[in-house]
This record gives structure tokens, C-alpha cells and sequence, in this order.
């Protein structure tokens, strides 16, 4: 899928732009003999959350390791981001530390030629079990999470959902009966922000844990080249249900040129009642609307069965060492940092959390947004929820984001987006050299 983790959605124009920490420590150790300090660099993607979190854990890390001082370097989200970082990684110019994709796309930065593997580091320890599959090659791992798990999932305007006497759905039909009645009351029933096309993807995305409910085998068939989303009943479902709350006419009326922080101010204001997004928004609207935030809370994206109604979970994104660091010993320091409860902590401090941390000992406090804590019975109960396919296959085509802008616009029916996007992830699979695509 072309949306997973934070650090490559929503392409943004710019470059790469160095945020120097004015961070100050007293003098120790011996990279410090003279006075000096040992400085390394880190590059995360520009989006306002991530960049304060890093931040702030960088200011966290100088405090607790006195000489070290670290740079902050920003790079695009989306696609022009994803170009930064396969081109610094070939020219051997990456930073000391970066922020990149888990699961399948971390596969495009060739970790094993270009990563340092981390599998004996002793700070692997406070990692995760379930985390560290999205992060490993081969045999090795090579990342540590940053910031906490999300869901893609339905975020709903609960003063809205109260005035007009609704209950969350729990199957397609209840939520489509929903929509209709907000959109009688004058409200914007389903926000799509196109202008930002990773959004539009969410409804075949968010659905995932549906299909892999009804067919438990699809990860596997569709890595092997045996199903397809556009013949498989369960998995063509997502782009459907696009299709048909777009021809229903439920979606925003500007919905072409709605952008991500547009959809946020709809649904915060109430001039729109449900936005299909990932859980991470919250920490945007926290910065943006922190008196407001409670006024929203998350549902999955509902399938069939009332009885079977579960979350499709994303994993964070990971924060990597290259092999071309010249500052390998200090760059593990952070990572370690990062992996740790004060690293958790520090990222609390800044964004607050937006669902739980991979990273053991890390605690949420108890004042997280309502629409965490609706996540966290997902996430407490395995059987409740499922991982987004790109954590279970490595299959995906970057096309996906604008073929559902044309499905949920009218421009392609749900089958022949199904079919092109089956067409898309071909060339991927093939580099691959997964068995049975060649």
C-alpha cells in the first residue's frame, strides 16, 4: 500500500532543510576532552509532529548523554522524500540517523547493502517482538520504532454523532445509513481530501483487516501471485465501498480540492462527521485544536459482520543507521535513546501519543485523546485486530493513491481500479524475485 508509515505520506514541495538544535551539555567523556563536541545528524520528514518529537527527543539525548549534540535535518514527505533518501543512501551521504518506512518499503533501501544491522545491539531487548519483523532483512534487523502503532480508521465528530442520535456502526450498511442521515442534517458525511492524495487510499487500506477476516489466506496468495484485489470478493470490497459513497454523493462537496489539514478543520468544526484517515492525525490536531480534541473519537472501518468488526493496525515508522556513518558508536546511542522509556516519554512530551509504543516499559498517560483509547481494545486483543497488508506482504505499487482518487471521484469503477492496481504492484514483485512473478 502506498500509505503506511507517516514518513512518506503527503508528498510536500521543498528540500532539504538542516533545523540546527541549539542544544547545550556540559563537557565529559572523551570525545569531549578538549571541549569539543561530537555532533550527529538525523533526518525525519517535515510533517510539524514529527519534527517536534524529534526534537525534543534529540534535546532529551544531549541531556542524558552530555557532549553529543544532534542536528535535525528535515526532508519532504511522500515521494520526493522517498527520492531523498534512496539518493543520499547511494551517494553515501545519508545522515548519521534517519527515519524511513517499515514493512514492505523498507525493502526498496535495500537495507542489507546500505543499513547497519542491529541484531545483537543489547537495546534490541526493549523492542517489541511484534515490531521487529517490519524492521528486519534477511536475517538481521536494523530499526528501532519511532513514534507509537495507529490504526487507519474512521475518525468521527462525536458532538455530531450526539446531536443526531447516531451510534457507531459496526457493519458498511449502518455506517452508510449514518452518512445519509448527517448528510440530510446539512453536514459533510464522509471528508476526502484528494488535494492530498495518500488520504483517498483509505478506504481499500483501512479495510484490510476485514479481507484478511474473510480470507485468511490472501497475505500469502496475494505474495505468491495467486489472488488478485480485483478478483477476490473480500479484498476488491474496499475499492467498492469507495466507489459507492462517492456515486452516493456522501463525500465533502470540494472534496477534489480538500487538503489533509483542510479535512482536519472540517471534522474538528463539525462541518464534516467522519474522516477515514490514519490514527495519527491526532497528534496534528492536538498541536492545532488541543481544546477540541476529545470532541473526536475512531471506529474501524466496517465490514459485514457486526460480530467480526476489527481495527487493521499500522506499525510505526523505524529510525536506521546507515553503514556510512562515521559516527556509528554515537549514532547507536540514539537509537538505544529512541528505544527506550525516556526516548517514549520525550515523544509524549512533545506530540503527545496517538496509540501505544513498540518499545517495552513505555506507558501512556492516562490523559490520551478519547479516540486512543477506543484504539486500545483493538490493539489489547490480537483477535481484534489486524496488521495492514503491507506487514504481512511485500507486494504493494506506488500507483494506489491515484487510483483511488479516481474511483472515489468517478472516473474509474472499483473493478478496473482493483484491476490496475493488481497491474501496478507487478514491477515491484519482479525486482523482488518473488517466487511466482517472474
Amino acid at each position: 500500500m502506498a500509505a503506511s508509515s507517516k514518513q512518506r505520506w503527503a508528498a510536500l514541495a521543498g528540500g532539504v532543510t538542516v533545523l540546527a538544535l541549539a542544544l547545550t551539555g556540559c563537557s565529559g567523556g572523551s570525545s569531549t576532552a578538549n571541549g569539543d563536541e561530537k555532533t550527529i545528524t538525523w533526518l525525519v520528514d517535515n510533517a510539524e509532529n514529527t519534527v517536534a518529537a524529534a526534537e525534543k527527543v534529540a534535546e532529551e539525548f544531549t541531556a542524558a548523554n552530555p557532549g553529543i549534540k544532534v542536528e535535525v535535518e528535515t526532508r519532504p514527505q511522500g515521494g520526493d522524500g522517498d527520492n531523498i533518501v534512496k539518493t543520499r543512501l547511494s551517494t553515501g551521504d545519508m545522515a548519521d540517523v534517519f527515519n524511513y518506512n517499515t514493512g514492505s518499503l523498507l525493502q526498496q533501501i535495500n537495507p542489507e547493502q546500505n543499513l547497519q544491522p542491529i541484531t545483537s545491539e543489547p537495546y534490541l531487548a526493549n523492542v517489541t517482538e511484534s515490531f521487529k519483523p517490519v524492521v528486519t532483512s534477511g536475517s538481521e534487523v536494523y530499526g528501532v520504532p519511532f513514534s507509537t502503532g495507529m490504526a487507519g480508521a474512521v475518525l468521527y465528530n462525536k458532538k455530531v454523532y450526539e446531536k443526531l442520535g447516531l451510534s457507531v456502526p459496526k457493519t458498511w450498511d449502518e455506517f452508510m445509513e449514518n452518512s445519509r442521515k448527517i448528510k440530510d442534517a446539512g453536514i459533510a458525511p464522509i471528508i476526502q481530501s484528494y488535494q492530498t492524495t495518500w488520504t483517498s487510499q483509505l478506504f481499500v487500506l483501512g479495510d484490510f483487516a476485514n479481507v484478511v477476516t474473510a480470507d485468511p489466506n490472501f497475505p500469502a496468495d496475494y505474495t505468491a501471485n495467486k489472488a488478485k484485489f480485483a478478483t477476490n470478493a473480500a479484498a476488491v470490497k474496499g475499492f467498492e465501498h469507495l466507489e459507492e459513497a462517492g456515486k452516493a454523493g456522501l463525500f465533502n462537496e470540494d472534496f477534489a480540492s480538500t487538503t489533509y489539514q483542510q479535512a482536519q478543520d472540517m471534522l474538528i468544526n463539525g462541518e464534516g462527521a467522519q474522516y477515514p484517515i490514519l490514527s495519527f492525525a491526532l497528534n496534528n490536531i492536538k498541536v492545532t485544536y488541543p481544546d477540541k480534541l476529545n470532541d473526536l473519537g475512531l471506529f474501524p472501518l466496517p465490514g459485514d459482520d457486526a460480530s467480526k468488526n476489527k481495527l487493521t493496525v499500522w506499525m510505526p515508522g523505524g529510525t536506521y543507521i546507515p553503514k556510512s556513518s562515521k559516527n556509528m558508536e554515537e549514532a547507536k546511542k540514539l537509537q538505544a535513546f529512541i528505544a527506550s522509556k525516556a526516548g517514549c516519554d520525550a515523544q509524549t512530551a512533545a506530540v503527545g501519543a496517538a496509540g501505544p509504543y513498540l518499545v517495552k516499559d513505555c506507558e501512556l498517560p492516562s490523559d490520551v485523546p478519547d479516540a486512543v483509547k477506543d484504539m486500545l481494545p483493538y490493539f489489547e486483543d490480537e483477535a481484534k485486530n489486524s496488521p495492514a497488508l503491507e506487514f504481512l506482504s511485500p507486494v504493494k505499487g506506488p500507483a494506489l493513491e491515484q487510483i483511488t482518487v479516481e474511483v472515489g471521484s468517478g472516473i474509474r469503477s472499483a473493478k478496473d481500479g482493483a484491476a490496475l492496481y493488481d497491474e501496478d504492484v507487478k514491477k515491484q514483485a519482479k525486482q523482488l524475485n518473488l517466487p511466482g512473478w517472474n
